[in-house]
């Protein structure tokens, strides 16, 4: 599957802006979800994409935590209850190949609407509440290294200029030399 989008990495200042509620719920929003669906897909780790991360201003994700087979899509979500805390390595793909131990609640209560605009609300715990809240995170302009603290941030930090760097590095283009082709 082919990625309709290129994923925002961190430092792309449209990760630290919180999104407004999606108020039309049409065929271009519709088509939107499917592209970024192809997109995660394209990634093959990962089970969440919120609208900030392919550069998008509306207040929605995407999600699918068994990969293809139960693809679902939560606009304007609330998290209206939660209990319990549950530490977990988790990632982002908009910081790739970085992971953090987090602690979140374990159970969360969540509302919001579907593709179709009709409300839902259902519990989530443990991975699916953690996915839950982590995409709810981008919408409000939230990274997971947000909820770190002392030397676990200063670790994260450390690791995400190293990223930055190397993405640079690779972004520049290498030395121009004139010379003949081997023939």
């Amino acid at each position: 599957m082919a990625a309709r989008y290129s994923i925002r990495i961190v430092g792309d200042p449209v990760l630290r802006e919180a999104t407004p509620d999606v108020s039309d719920i049409d065929g271009r929003l519709a088509k939107l979800a499917e592209d970024m669906f192809d997109t995660m897909y394209a990634t093959d780790t990962g089970i969440g994409l919120a609208a900030p991360q392919v550069g998008v201003q509306q207040r929605f994700f995407v999600y699918d935590l068994e990969h293809g087979d139960d693809p679902r899509v939560l606009i304007n979500p609330r998290i209206t209850g939660s209990d319990g805390e549950w530490s977990y390595s988790e990632g982002c793909l908009s910081i790739p190949g970085l992971y953090f131990d987090i602690v979140r609640p374990k159970t969360i209560e969540v509302s919001g609407l579907d593709i179709d605009g009709n409300e839902v609300s259902f519990e989530a715990d443990e991975l699916f509440a953690r996915l839950v809240q982590h995409e709810l995170d981008h919408l409000d302009g939230v990274l997971m290294f947000d909820h770190l603290d002392g030397d676990q941030a200063r670790d994260a930090k450390r690791a995400i200029r190293e990223l930055q760097l190397a993405r640079s590095e690779a972004a520049q283009p290498g030395p121009f030399r004139l010379g003949r082709a081997a023939g």
